[in-house]
């Protein structure tokens, strides 16, 4: 964990190193200019542990405010990052081309000001647009047939909820406008699979009673996310159970006959000694196989051992890289980083999430809570 903090702070730093070299390209603001934007820099830096530090000492209100403008600007400075680069490039290719070609094409590559402003009005509109997408919920709907299901039931509906991360930023206006959609939707059953609650959850008043209003015919079950861990076991398993849900952690339960609900721990429990690698697929072969499985896995990493022990595992984590074009990051590493894939007899389904982590914005990501329709029919491996 403390190597993942290091490499993260490294990296952040790296991105602010890279504006200020830029502002000080673009603009002479002299020593006092200089020394204020990197002031400034550096408190954005540390912003992360100071809304830590601050929430800890009981300081909400000075912590919500430094969340918001700390993350906020977290979006902005990646965005920045991301178009300068596409720019320098353009700078680039025109001064090669120039050097190569006989005419000349110095009158086209933009000015050290230009090649600072236009990425930072790029990063600020895709910043104010990404907040408002960020509101926007979806209802994504997939059905599945399936013989294992009882022919006298006509249909089965599980609600997926991912990634909310309630803390200082999603509250209870975004909380709400996700229940809306899971109400909306009528579930038999909602699942929650992981970062339900986010790393600061020391005052969460009338959030846990929210979800608790939810009360679908054969219950409320969830996992365990990496954000759980960091938030504090003892804390989130709380929250949770105030929530209403049942937890699965490392179990399985059978659904009235109907389905199996299977759930295991995310792999962040093994930095608090809580977790078993090599559990899932002996969990999974001790239920049996003629009754439709569902495993509850909150990282869509796929155990080759499972495969074919389950028909359908839903996942979360990645939110589909949050914001473009990070989600180009998170398509290399993982098999599927958001929708439906199939792995030879089981499905994967991985949520884009339906709140934010760090940043409150989303860019070409939209937010989702997601209407599973299980029923009765031949085998079909996909989306109707």
């Amino acid at each position: 964990m403390s190597l993942f903090l290091l490499v993260f702070f490294f990296l952040y730093g790296a991105l602010h190193v890279h504006a200020f070299l830029k502002a000080r390209a673009a603009f002479d603001a002299g020593a006092r200019g200089g020394i204020g934007l990197a002031l400034f820099f550096v408190l954005m830096i540390l912003a992360p542990i100071i809304v830590r530090q601050a929430e800890n000492a009981g300081l909400e209100l000075f912590a919500r405010i430094m969340a918001y403008v700390g993350y906020f600007w977290m979006g902005i400075i990646f965005l920045f990052f991301s178009a300068s680069l596409l720019t320098d490039f353009c700078r680039f290719f025109l001064y090669l081309g120039g050097s190569v070609l006989p005419k000349d094409l110095a009158s086209y590559i933009l000015s050290a000001k230009a090649a600072f402003l236009i990425p930072l009005l790029i990063s600020v509109c895709v910043s104010s647009y990404g907040y408002r997408e960020a509101l926007n919920i979806r209802t994504e709907r997939l059905t599945i047939r399936t013989e294992k299901l009882p022919q006298d039931v006509e249909r089965l509906r599980i609600v997926q909820i991912s990634d909310v991360h309630l803390g200082l930023i999603v509250r209870s206006e975004r909380l709400g406008l996700i229940l809306q959609k899971v109400k909306e939707a009528n579930p038999d059953i909602l699942v929650s699979t992981g970062d339900l609650v986010d790393g600061q959850i020391n005052r969460l008043e009338g959030l846990a009673e929210m979800l608790r209003e939810i009360k679908p015919r054969y219950g409320k079950f969830a996992v365990l996310g990496n954000h759980e861990y960091y938030a504090g076991i003892k804390q989130a398993l709380a929250f949770k159970k105030a929530a209403g849900f049942t937890l699965l952690r490392g179990e399985g339960l059978h659904i009235d006959n109907l389905v199996t609900l299977v759930g295991v721990d995310d792999p962040a429990g093994k930095y608090f000694n809580a977790y078993d690698a090599s559990a899932e697929r002996t969990l999974l072969s001790s239920f049996p196989r003629d009754r439709f499985t569902v495993l509850l896995k909150h990282r869509p990493l796929i155990e080759r051992d499972s495969v074919g022990l389950f028909d359908l595992q839903l996942s979360g984590h990645v939110h589909k890289g949050q914001i473009f074009p990070f989600s180009m990051l998170t398509k290399l590493y993982y098999p599927k980083h958001a929708g439906m894939l199939n792995i030879g007899g089981s499905l994967l389904y991985v949520s884009r999430g339906s709140g934010t982590w760090g940043p409150p914005i989303r860019f070409l990501s939209p937010p989702e809570v997601t209407v599973i329709d299980i029923v009765h029919g031949n085998d079909r491996k996909g989306i109707d």
